[in-house]
């Protein structure tokens, strides 16, 4: 971790920040949505942009990559809150997923098929296939949904977590179990790791915390990464799951090891001291990119 520094910086490709980012499965492509409507493709291979798009009408948000290279989901933030399926090849939409009635706040793409999870300001969790405008299974919960998922298991965040077999998720949650609160902040997001035994969960303050996803038990706690203002910072694992990586509010990136809990590096992103929205590491790749006012 050490050893990463800034390779390429993209000062010109957006006006105004940038609130999401995605690798392809294959990780030789990255994509960005951004607050200015832009949706920016980047050839992973070459360090170039490739193509920009735009969603001038609907506004663009949380943009995920589908199993293909060409086509990708997104929420919205304008018009209303309608899910898109969109094909990079010739821009086309290609369905709508409608039924959130607030903001979508949580958006993820099963590793193992077509299906996808969403998470709305409207107190509802809707499982989606990509072959059909119509939600698989649609379970209401009280607060802010951030569920996570992985090839096997769903797990939706309310007074407790919940964690669901995916093949069954009507037959109800096959564990639950109750976590202590921060007081102080709000849980943004639920991330598993690859293994599928841990799960990392993302705060708008300056705590990260690592539980077992089996029995729910604290696994480490993070800290020393800023974030007094309250903003949604992106945590993200390695693709081993042994590190894990965080953006901050004084524009560096703060890398942890899971097993130990120590910070091994805190990175210099050159993004001028503005806030690290989003960090992701390639899957493929030894390659992170992050995101504020530009990418890098």
């Amino acid at each position: 971790m050490k050893t990463f520094r800034a390779g390429k910086v993209f000062k010109d490709q957006n006006t105004e920040r940038i609130n999401s980012v995605d690798f392809s499965h294959n990780g030789e492509t990255l994509i960005s949505s951004s607050e200015d409507d832009s949706i920016v493709i980047y050839d992973c291979l070459e360090g170039k942009p490739k193509r920009t798009l735009y969603s001038k009408k609907y506004g663009v948000d949380l943009i995920r990559f589908t199993h293909a290279q060409n086509t990708v989901i997104y929420t919205s933030n304008k018009v209303d809150d309608t899910i898109r399926y969109l094909s990079l090849h010739d821009n086309k939409y290609l369905r709508y997923f409608p039924g959130h009635t607030k903001k979508v706040v949580s958006l993820s793409m099963s590793p193992v098929d077509d299906s996808f999870l969403s998470g709305s300001l409207d107190k509802s969790l809707r499982l989606w296939d990509l072959r059909s405008p119509n939600c698989q299974f649609f379970p209401l919960i009280g607060g802010k949904n951030t569920p996570g998922k992985n090839g096997k298991k769903l797990v939706f965040p309310g007074e407790s977590v919940d964690t669901y077999i995916f093949c069954s998720p009507t037959q109800g949650p096959f564990t639950t179990f109750k976590l202590p609160q921060d007081r102080d902040c709000d849980w943004t997001s639920l991330k598993f790791s690859a293994d599928g035994k841990k799960i990392l969960i993302t705060t708008n303050g300056p705590v990260i915390r690592l539980i077992d996803a089996f029995s729910g038990s604290p696994v480490q706690t993070f800290m020393g990464h800023q974030n007094t203002k309250g903003l949604l910072l992106e945590a993200s694992f390695s693709p081993d799951a042994q590190y894990v990586l965080s953006g901050s509010q004084d524009g560096k990136i703060h890398a942890w090891n899971v097993e130990s809990g120590l910070k091994v590096a805190v990175m210099e992103s050159k993004h001028d001291e503005n806030p690290v929205y989003c960090v992701q590491y390639n899957p493929k790749f030894m390659m992170l990119a992050s995101s504020s006012l530009h990418m890098v």
